[in-house]
């Protein structure tokens, strides 16, 4: 209970400061919805505020993920370029089959998503931990299994 009241007390006062200023009638309008906007969160959308310190906890690995999929996106699209523009690389298409080890949904949906930013792979087929990608050529799924994706994703606690 004492966490519905942060939470009321912090709309409360985001609520004072978006009006710019205090008079009776703003405050007994801020109390009503503030009320309605907690039990909708707490209620109907299954709010916990152990979501929130999970989700600040992993905020700086999540930055890191996020530059590294930025870094790989640059990197594999400059592999793409030399397949396309060079005629002695021909694409070569493999489908690769692979376990992640991650047991979380969350984070293989995560997974997945990022395989498929990537130039020259997308994911096929992805059901729990396993994994089916599709990649222009056979180095490409080159140490997939091991990849830095993977590797920051299982630092992630949840």
């Amino acid at each position: 209970m004492v966490k519905f009241h942060i939470m009321f007390i912090l709309f409360l006062g985001l609520w004072l400061i978006l009006n710019g200023r205090v008079t009776v009638e703003i405050l007994i309008f801020g109390i009503l919805i503030d009320v309605a906007v907690c039990v909708l969160f707490y209620k109907f959308l299954g709010y916990r505020f152990d979501r929130d310190k999970m989700f600040f906890r992993n905020l700086p690995l999540m930055i890191l993920y996020g530059l590294n999929l930025i870094r790989e996106i640059f990197v594999a699209s400059f592999q793409v370029m030399a397949v396309v523009w060079n005629p002695g690389k021909k694409p070569e298409p493999v489908m690769v089959e692979f376990h992640s080890g991650l047991s979380d949904s969350f984070l293989n949906v995560l997974l997945a998503n990022s395989i498929t930013l990537t130039p020259g792979t997308f994911t096929v087929i992805h059901e729990d931990d396993r994994f089916v990608i599709h990649c222009l050529r056979r180095e490409f799924a080159e140490g997939l299994e091991d990849s830095s994706f993977i590797r920051l994703l299982r630092r992630v606690r949840l």
